[in-house]
């Protein structure tokens, strides 16, 4: 039996709180749990991962892996983990550098080619590392740009999961990989544009509350169907 373990973050709206991810390998029968109140997305990442692993050159033992999440009372959701789970699992199979996966906090999501794909939320997930007192990150190549505007910690930019596995120790055969680009938002209008307020005829009522919102950093309550006043 082996247990390894390293950290991710759990962000609840801007709120990031540190999760420990724990990995035990038994030699029960083939399996892979994970536990600790995962969302579906969560619950769904034993499939990415297994997938990943085994595409990106660095495939998980065929035994019972248990991965648990704490604390367990933390709501935790999205893909982000997908990378700590990863790495902790192949910590706990003798793959990787135990104590290597244990200094870094890891965030990402990952794709069945064992590409690291970026995530929403870094920055403050990458200062809630920070404040947390931890000093070193591993993300997507995609959102290290992000990651490194938060100051006092050292952003370790990835592409695949078997670059994270190489950088950690393990004697792995690289792979040319092409990182994942960032993801490019789209308000469904033309490419480029931006929403100008002096672009509103009229509703200067409207506008004035905005700006005023937006200037002093205040709540605002919308109410009504569309084109009605704040």
């Amino acid at each position: 039996m082996a247990v390894a373990r390293t950290r991710s973050v759990a962000l609840l709206g801007l709120a990031g709180s540190i999760v420990e991810v724990e990995a035990d390998l038994s030699s029960q029968l083939p399996g892979f749990v994970i536990i600790g109140l995962p969302d579906a997305a969560l619950g769904e990442a034993r499939e990415r991962v297994r997938s990943a692993a085994m595409n990106a050159g660095c495939p998980l033992p065929n035994r019972k892996l248990t991965v648990n999440l704490s604390p367990a009372t933390l709501p935790k959701h999205g893909s982000g983990f997908d990378l700590a789970i990863a790495l902790a699992c192949l910590a706990a199979s003798g793959e990787v550098s135990v104590d290597s996966v244990d200094r870094v906090v890891h965030l990402g999501e990952l794709g069945l080619d064992g590409r690291l794909r970026p995530i929403d939320g870094i920055l403050p997930a990458v200062l809630a590392a920070v404040r947390a007192g931890h000093d070193t990150v591993m993300v997507p190549e995609a959102n290290a740009a992000e990651a490194a505007l938060v100051p006092g910690i050292q952003v370790i930019g990835v592409a695949s999961l078997l670059e994270a596995a190489i950088r950690h120790g393990g004697r792995f055969d690289e792979r040319p990989v092409e990182p994942v680009p960032a993801l490019v938002r789209s308000d469904g209008g033309a490419p480029g544009l931006v929403g100008d307020l002096a672009d509103v005829a009229g509703n200067h009522e409207a506008v004035e509350a905005l700006l005023t919102a937006a200037a002093g950093g205040h709540h605002l309550f919308l109410l009504g169907p569309p084109g009605v006043c704040p």
